[in-house]
Order: structure tokens, then sequence, then C-alpha cells
């Protein structure tokens, strides 16, 4: 590259000669209007305030490569889009985003610039194009030093996003990333339609999955099966919104099986745990365990049977004034006593649910459910007093998720449930009287799970 920045030559030949770059935008219907109303929202929280948030840059991945860019969640939350370097700043409830400008043919970044120039990176829009897109004043990252000048007001931010606006502000604040998190605890009407749309999208990835069944079996396994649901992920949205969870067999048990490098057999359960994030960055988290053959086996159904009256039973819990952990609760007094009834528990189901017992949990050490938006665990740095201790609203979407898991070499465990995990999980959003399952186009129940792959594989 030294010798191009050198050669005067090719610095003179490039710099002319170009047309217009296509920079367009396409924002689906809604999202601006959206972004407004939670700008307002946040204002109206913090009067008189100035809030700074930033959408972070790719990270490093090994040495020169980076990881593909996905922006700060609350970023997208007040703004709607995107960029990579931007920041938005809300000052009495009005709002100006800072966007890097990209390079123009007479600069050395132009050609210099691997990472960020549109000769390299394809075409990228600027300030006019974000301004006419989502409707507020947009000015150069270049600009941002000036509107943050002074200490009044003092600027919110949340530290360790983009180190130029740490550099800027030299502080932050816990305060905002709490509201922030229990203000998106409640989604309105347009977030609710991405989030369907999220759950749409996952239905169709694991119909690919189901058609790909047999080819997993006869060769590549598990990751077969996790590129043909990324694919989807990737052609209908944004991509996975998380790690795909392809577990077959013994690997069913482990909670956070991502390696999906296991071989796929007729006999086995397969868990699979799975999520379209749409391109505007909200995610479905759907979990069904089928049986790869189309039938189960007596020891698979008896799990898997115990897992659904769970589930059916959590579900019913969902309805706004409802303890938020009601469905929680009343998950794992269903599987308490369905362990206790096979001889698994060392004291009475009452003994285990008790805060000092919990023995149950060795078969279910994780959660089973939680809210869900643009992160696939939403909202997590809202106060528990709002989220685990807090009332269910309308508005608030989540996931509730109970399993089972045995894993194999667990020697509390009869030989024929070794090696079994069953996980069901649905996504709701609370109505004013109960709640809608987005998921529900997904067969639950055992035998039509059962008829479902029958149907559709391959």
């Amino acid at each position: 590259m030294a010798k191009l920045v050198d050669a005067d030559g090719f610095r003179s030949y490039i710099r002319d000669g170009w047309g217009a770059w296509d920079n367009p935008i396409s924002l689906p219907p809604g999202a601006k209007e959206a972004a407004a109303a939670h700008r307002a929202r946040l204002a109206e929280q913090f009067p008189g305030q100035r809030i700074a948030l930033a959408a972070g840059r790719a990270h490093v991945r090994s040495n020169d490569t980076f990881h593909e860019f996905r922006a700060d969640s609350d970023f997208v939350w007040l703004t709607g889009c995107q960029v990579e370097g931007a920041v938005v700043v809300v000052e009495n409830g009005d709002a100006t985003l800072f966007v890097p400008t990209p390079s123009e043919p007479h600069t050395v970044d132009f050609f210099g610039d691997a990472d960020r120039s549109p000769f390299w990176i394809g075409a990228a829009a600027g300030t006019r194009e974000w301004s006419e897109a989502l409707g507020i004043t947009t000015k150069p990252i270049d600009d941002l030093p000036n509107a943050l000048k002074g200490r009044h007001p003092e600027t919110l931010t949340a530290k360790g996003v983009d180190p130029l606006l740490d550099a800027l502000t030299g502080s932050h604040s816990d305060e905002l990333r709490t509201a922030l998190s229990e203000l998106r605890r409640i989604k309105d009407d347009w977030e609710i339609g991405q989030l369907r749309n999220a759950v749409d999208a996952t239905v169709k990835g694991f119909l690919d999955v189901a058609a790909e069944l047999g080819q997993a079996v006869r060769g590549g396994g598990e990751r077969w099966l996790q590129g043909t649901f990324d694919r989807r992920a990737r052609t209908e949205g944004n991509g996975p919104g998380y790690t795909s969870i392809v577990a077959s067999g013994p690997h069913a048990p482990v909670l956070h099986w991502t390696r999906c490098d296991g071989q796929i057999n007729d006999a086995d359960l397969l868990l699979l745990d799975a999520g379209v994030e749409t391109k505007t960055l909200y995610t479905a988290d759907v979990t069904r365990t089928f049986p790869v053959g189309g039938e189960f086996t007596e020891p698979q159904r008896q799990v898997y049977d115990l897992v659904l009256r769970s589930h059916v039973a959590a579900l019913a819990e969902v309805k706004p004034g409802n303890d938020y952990s009601a469905f929680h609760h009343t998950a794992m007094r269903v599987l308490a006593e369905g362990l206790h009834d096979w001889g698994l528990l060392p004291v009475s189901v009452d003994k285990a649910l008790d805060p000092s017992g919990q023995h149950h949990r060795r078969y279910i050490v994780c959660g089973t459910g939680h809210f869900l938006g643009l992160d696939v665990h939403d909202c997590a740095d809202a106060r528990q007093e709002t989220y685990q201790q807090g009332i269910l609203e309308r508005g608030m979407a989540l996931t509730v998720e109970p399993g089972l898991y045995f894993h194999p070499n667990d020697e509390t465990l009869p030989p024929e449930l070794r090696g079994i995990g069953v996980r069901l999980e649905d996504d709701l959003v609370v109505t004013s009287d109960g709640a809608d399952i987005l998921s529900d186009a997904l067969p639950i129940d055992a035998d039509e799970i059962a008829a479902w792959v029958r149907k559709n594989r391959s």
C-alpha cells in the first residue's frame, strides 16, 4: 500500500472519473416513528439532561479480520438504524445523529482504508440520506466533540461501546442502561410486529431442518442442520439471533451445546434451540425437541410428556397482573412432582421446592424463561423488582422454556433415562387478558411433533 500512496500517477488517476454512489436506505414501515416514540419516552424520564449512546464498532476476530458488525441494542431502539461508529445525542427531546462520512475519491482513505471505504466495502449512506430516512438532524461524526462540550447538562452515556464516546464524556451511567432496559420491557405494536416476523421466519427454519434430517443422518450430522437453519436466518433476516443449538442424543442435556459437531442417528431425540434475528434486530427464541426417526421410544416419551405438562401449566400463568415468576414456579412444581413420582428426588416435593432445598434443579439448573426483544435475553439491566420480582404487563414479550436434562454419566438416573434431554420453548406477548403465543405454528404435543417429523423429513 505504501507504494500506491507514493505513486503520483495512481493517486492522480484514481481520484477522478467517479459518478455518484448509490446509497439507498430501506427502513421497514413504522421504524422511524417507533424510534421517535422511544426517544420521547426516554427524554420524559430524563428531563433537561443530555444523553449520548453509541452504535459501537465491529470486534476483531483475528489479526486484521473482524466479526460482522451488530449495533448496540439501545442505540437501535432509539434510532432505528445500524451505522458502525455512529452516536446519537438526545437533549430536551431533540435528537441528533452523528455518523461517519464516506471517504471521497480525492482522499487517501478512499483507496487506502479497506475496512471503511466504499471503494472496498461498498457504498455507505451519509448525513443527508440518514437525515431524510429517519427524519432527524444528522451531522458528521467529526462534529460530535462540539455537541458534547461543557458539563452542563451532564452527559449520560454507557461506557465501553465506543472508545470515541468514552474519551469525550469521561464517565458513564449505570442508571441509563437500567432505565433503557425497563423502558424496553413494554413492546409497542411495531415491535410486536417485528417479533412476529422473527418467529414466522424461525418456523420456516425449523421446517427446513426437518426436511434435512435424512441427510443429517446419512452424513453431515448436527453441523449440517445448524447450517440449514442459519441459512434461512441469513436469508430471511440479519442472521441467527444467537448461536444455534443443534443437540442430538447425549448432547441434548448439555444446555449450551453450540459446538454442533456430533452425529445424528434415527433413534435420537434432537433438541433444536434457534431463532431468526430480523433486519431490525428483533429476535425469536424457539425450542422444540423431536424424534429424528419420527417415533419416540418409551423413555423418551416419558420425559417429553412430563416437560410438556410443565410447559402447558406454565403458559397458563402468563397473563397481566400475575407475578413474573409465577410461570417459573408452576413449571418447577410440575417437574418436581414428576421427578418425585419417578423416585429421583431424595426428599419430598415441598422440601425440594423450598429455597433451601432445590434438589430437582440437578436436572434443570437453568431458568424457565426470560424477556425477549432486541436481545435474546432482553432487558438484562432492569432491576430485579421490575423483572424477576415484577408483575407481568400488557406488551411484555417473553419466553417460556422448561426442560429436563439427564446427562449420560449421571448415576442418579436409571440407565434408560441417561442421555435424554428435552426442552420446549415458546415466544409469547402478554395481552390485555392473557398471552399470544407467537410460535404456536410449531406443534408441541408428542404425537403431533412426531407426525410433523414424519411429514416433513426427506
